[in-house]
């Protein structure tokens, strides 16, 4: 039977808003530099008119992995939320533009703006950025519609989303759709700390779900152990585990099978999108039946890719690498 969709995703909708900056700048801002954190919407608002040169990106972890593999020529979808704002039809727009239909319209009325993620890129490469989640956050099981979930081949879900109870059931939902009609789902395991928040939920749905894809630091934080006891249990408890070790060999193990890719180290000149991108490769290898190694090596690929430039999205043709590499006909 086919399918509408080969990969849905479903995730938080932020534009990266980009601006270089010194490290005065960010002491002077008060911005703790090279990390992640989230801030309220008067600071988010603050930060924003504070930038310069400002390039905007549609991004989100889940939703940069599924325009990835819209330009490696899959049909895809991402079901997120964003205000009728000019930055949700900026959002709306530029996934349409790179070839993934962003199934829900923008949301007018008096709804929270659309998420953004103020991103200070300082002189020696390190990102320091600040998200405010907005409208982002409100994305519920209404938003998932069945003709979206039901009709993937893929359905490929943020761990972030459960930080909010509606981005739970929106979650659930689109699971639930998905297996039903004969797809397969899977989740990528987001960040050690939200994998700390959800534990228990967590490790449901690595035995509920049919594939789930961590880096080492999230895969022992799930289990609380070290990671060749986590992998076990992991393997033990999933159809499908994907463990990748920043700059280190990456596992994979499908039921008895296990395959070890390596990573030829690069020294990356921007990190943003590393996993995003290797969880693109590694599905379009799972999407388009290539064996667990094969799959590994194209996330690999498509992981050196990303981290060559600056952006979380790819610039070179990563089909055409892969054929570099052997791995395609």
């Amino acid at each position: 039977m086919t399918k509408t969709y080969q990969i849905v995703g479903i995730g938080n909708a932020i534009v990266d808003v980009i601006s270089q900056s010194d490290d005065s700048f960010l002491d002077l801002m008060g911005i703790e530099k090279g990390i992640m954190q989230l801030v309220e919407r008067e600071r988010g608002e603050m930060l924003y008119a504070a930038m310069t040169n400002r390039t905007q990106a549609p991004g989100g972890s889940v939703a940069n992995t599924v325009a990835g593999l819209g330009a490696l020529g899959l049909s895809t979808a991402f079901i997120g939320r964003v205000h009728d704002d000019a930055l949700g039809r900026f959002y709306a727009t530029s996934m349409q533009a790179e070839g993934t239909a962003f199934v829900n319209p923008p949301v007018p009325g008096g709804e929270l703006p659309t998420s953004r993620s103020m991103i200070f890129v300082s002189p020696d490469g390190e990102r320091s950025m600040n998200t405010y989640l907005g409208i982002s956050s409100e994305l519920g099981p209404d938003d998932v519609s069945d003709d979206v979930a039901g009709q993937a081949q893929l359905l490929f879900l943020e761990g972030y989303l459960y930080d909010k109870p509606k981005g739970k059931e929106a979650f659930e939902r689109a699971a639930k759709l998905c297996r039903e009609s004969g797809g397969m789902a899977g989740i990528a395991l987001s960040d050690p700390f939200c994998v700390d928040r959800h534990r228990d939920d967590f490790r449901r749905l690595v035995r509920d779900l049919d594939f789930v894809i961590g880096n080492e630091h999230e895969w022992e934080s799930l289990y609380q152990t070290d990671l060749s006891t986590a992998l076990e249990q992991a393997a033990a408890d999933s159809g499908l585990i994907v463990c990748t070790r920043s700059g280190h060999d990456v596992v994979l193990v499908q039921g008895d099978e296990e395959a070890i890719v390596p990573v030829n180290e690069i020294v990356p000149v921007d990190a943003t999108g590393a996993g995003d991108q290797f969880a693109a490769g590694f599905l379009y290898g799972v999407a388009t039946g290539q064996s667990l190694e094969v799959s590994g090596r194209m996330g690999c690929i498509a992981a050196a890719e990303v981290i060559s430039h600056y952006g979380a999205r790819p610039e070179a043709n990563v089909k055409e690498l892969f054929r570099k590499a052997g791995l395609l006909g």
